[in-house]
């Protein structure tokens, strides 16, 4: 009952003045508090938008995390605590953990003063899990041992070099999602028994992608192409089976557009598989 309690006091602390935790005391309504570790925690921020559950991220962390600091720079919100550093800011479509980048697909939204964000993907930044209770429709989180791994340990670090570095040769003034689907195209060929079998052996194959032989592919990529090579290789997709992509406006009437399977059309780039 104490950790209940205390659970909510954390929670409601981030969202009402001084002097009003007496209302902790009462049983939230349904749909207005998830569970953590089977503790109630309040969140009238908690909404579900285009399918995804969506919590308060202060609050979540809290319930996660006391021992955290939150406060902010300029435009992000900033949580530390002891191996976790953690950014995120209203209208990006990731949240920045250890140097990690975790999709948000609708993007971290404003509710109402709150920073809200998918409730699986902050309990995947703090090492937890999410659960849903199909017969008290109640969300449940659990915490885990440890924060996520460092983005250090995670990426291959040639990989993201070459990956970060021909998105930006290819879409560095596009859009996020453009340069995504860049990204896509590249792993899609991995993972194609038609192309190499690397990365970097997809990108220098001989007569594919301009920025190699051009020498552009070796610029410092732009922030969001890092951030944008980090998400592909979380797994993020973005344009399906694309193969093969084109700008029309500068290269009408390609073989991909002759000989292909259109797919979509993000930014400046018309993507075929």
């Amino acid at each position: 009952m104490r950790m209940r309690i205390l659970c909510l006091m954390l929670c409601l602390a981030t969202i009402l003045p001084m002097g009003s935790w007496a209302l902790a005391a009462e049983e939230p309504a349904a749909g207005s508090y998830f569970l953590v570790d089977g503790n109630v925690c309040e969140d009238p921020g908690l909404t579900v938008y285009n399918g995804i559950t969506y919590v308060s991220l202060v609050n979540a962390v809290l319930a996660l995390r006391p021992d955290a600091i939150i406060g902010w720079e300029g435009e992000y919100v900033v949580v530390t605590a002891e191996g976790l550093d953690l950014r995120a800011r209203v209208g990006d479509q990731y949240i920045q953990a250890n140097g990690r980048c975790l999709y948000v697909l609708n993007g971290v939204i404003d509710g109402g003063g709150r920073v809200l964000v998918p409730v699986r993907t902050i309990a995947q930044a703090l090492g937890g899990w999410v659960s849903w209770n199909q017969e008290s429709g109640v969300v449940e989180v659990y915490s885990g041992e440890s924060p996520i791994a460092s983005g250090d340990s995670y990426y291959d670090s040639d990989s993201l070099y070459w990956l970060s570095r021909i998105i930006n040769a290819e879409s560095g003034n596009q859009p996020l999602d453009g340069k995504l689907a860049v990204g896509t195209v590249i792993m899609n060929r991995v993972d194609s028994p038609r192309f190499p079998n690397t990365i970097y052996d997809v990108i220098f194959a001989p007569n594919q992608f301009t920025p190699a032989s051009s020498g552009s592919i070796y610029r410092e990529p732009n922030a969001e192409s890092v951030v944008a090579a980090k998400l592909i290789l979380e797994g993020v997709r973005v344009g399906g089976s694309s193969l093969y992509f084109v700008n029309p406006s500068i290269s009408p009437n390609s073989w991909a557009q002759r000989n292909r399977t259109y797919v979509t059309t993000i930014g400046a780039h018309a993507f075929f598989s």
